[in-house]
């Protein structure tokens, strides 16, 4: 391969590393939720000389010399986020999801205010008020909750708004299987006067291509990943709606503000080429039928794994992901003996909790698993029966296995798991063929 040649020659040490993350990658199956695959062009603007320059500021108003061409990549970024989210701003210099979380707390918000967000044991994320985040520590955060089913409990919902009052609103998810009832959000945030943000970092490609509902004319603010099912580098946006110009007019510069000097100094320009790459692959008809596709496959996965006796949480799903409760199969705390089988035949997931959570979330009772990754490979609804057959067929192989009550008990326990399945002849044999299937697929497959 001539991609890394230069890395070869440089450093041989860290070509090796690369190497075998690449022969992972291409011989694995990747359902990792929010993970996905870039395209050779998206690589090539993260690896161009654009990593050179330092550009802090806004377009036109630079504290740096040299940004004639920067100013243009980022205008033309910004413009292709406003024009497909139906937004009237658009901020595409967070570094990641996590501090454009932050900048929205900022812009709306002063330290000690009461906000709301999806509780992380249910399936929120972290930068929603989770105690452990900033968000939970220097403001007053709220946590709601899904039912039994896994859905937002907007009964609950309306019960703590009427209590707490809060400036803040966020909806989105890391572990939901629904889609994100935003017109519900904002009828609940309009009655006390709250800003509703909308996260859809796992589920922007969904939106622009149809496959998921628009939160556009619902949310004040729409932040996003622009990794995950947009398919872009690991960068962050935050994005202003017409509501939210008409709640507060000012909020697109607090926004701008927030971002930058709030929070950050120059932007990674480097991303912010590969985020305009993304988004002018996305503006693509075919990429609607890939957004339409990753549902489809992660429903046929679904089917299949309740075929295969394993339950899941919402018995479903209406997205890009599966959530799997393991407790009938290793009772509570299992998810690490899924993830760890799984893992050894080349199928890689995450550990994650369920509703109700027993355990915690480092010692979880379910797995995450999606398809965004496997559908840019050119997975097809009859590839990921397949995949779940396998997937049953592993659980099977380490079924009975269950975390030891006390804690001491848990590191040997742990270990003589890890031989057991290394030493398994029969997850040995999945694994062959797993990586002979896998390998029929090229990593982007994708508009090629």
């Amino acid at each position: 391969m001539n991609q890394y040649k230069k890395i070869r020659e440089t450093d041989k040490v860290l070509s090796a590393y690369i190497q075998e993350e690449s022969h992972r990658q291409k011989y694995g199956l990747e359902m990792i939720p929010s993970e996905n695959y870039v395209s050779d062009a998206v690589l090539e603007a993260m690896g161009s000389i654009l990593t050179n320059k330092y550009s802090e500021g806004y377009p036109g108003k630079r504290y740096y010399g040299g940004n004639e061409f920067i100013d243009k990549i980022e205008l033309l970024t910004k413009e292709r986020a406003e024009k497909l989210f139906k937004t009237v701003h658009a901020n595409v210099q967070p570094y990641s999801g996590s501090p454009a979380n932050l900048a929205v707390y900022l812009a709306t918000c002063q330290p000690g205010d009461t906000v709301m967000g999806l509780d992380l044991t249910h399936g929120g994320h972290l930068t929603h008020g989770w105690k452990v985040s900033a968000t939970g520590i220097f403001f007053n955060t709220v946590m709601y909750h899904v039912t039994r089913e896994g859905r937002v409990d907007f009964n609950e919902v309306k019960e703590l708004v009427k209590k707490f009052k809060p400036k803040l609103i966020w909806t989105g998810a890391t572990a939901y299987v629904y889609q994100y009832e935003f017109d519900k959000f904002a009828e609940i945030a309009d009655s006390c006067g709250a800003y509703f943000a909308a996260d859809i970092a796992h589920t922007a490609g969904l939106v622009i291509g149809g496959a998921h509902l628009d939160p556009s004319p619902f949310a004040h603010i729409i932040t996003t990943t622009t990794h995950k099912t947009l398919r872009g580098p690991r960068g962050g946006m935050i994005m202003v709606t017409k509501k939210g110009v008409k709640k507060d007019p000012d909020l697109p510069q607090k926004v701008d503000k927030a971002v930058f000097p709030g929070l950050q100094g120059g932007p990674h320009d480097h991303t912010t080429a590969a985020i305009a790459l993304a988004l002018k692959e996305a503006e693509k008809a075919s990429f609607k039928v890939y957004a339409k596709l990753i549902v489809k496959n992660s429903q046929a996965l679904a089917r299949q794994l309740i075929k295969n006796g394993l339950k899941l949480v919402g018995n479903g799903t209406e997205n890009h992901m599966v959530l799997m409760d393991l407790i009938p199969v290793f009772g509570p705390g299992g998810g690490f003996f899924a993830q760890y089988a799984l893992d050894r035949v080349g199928i890689t997931l995450n550990k994650n909790t369920i509703p109700g959570e027993p355990m915690s979330p480092f010692y979880p009772s379910g797995v995450r698993l999606g398809t965004p990754a496997l559908t840019t490979r050119g997975l097809k609804e009859k590839d990921l029966i397949r995949v779940a057959d396998w997937i049953g067929l592993v659980l099977n192989e380490v079924t009975g296995s269950k975390l030891p009550g006390d804690k001491d008990e848990r590191k040997d326990y742990l270990e003589n798991y890890r031989r057991k399945v290394d030493r398994s002849a029969n997850l040995g044999k999945i694994k062959k063929e797993i990586n002979h299937f896998a390998g029929k697929f090229p990593i982007f497959a994708w508009n090629k």
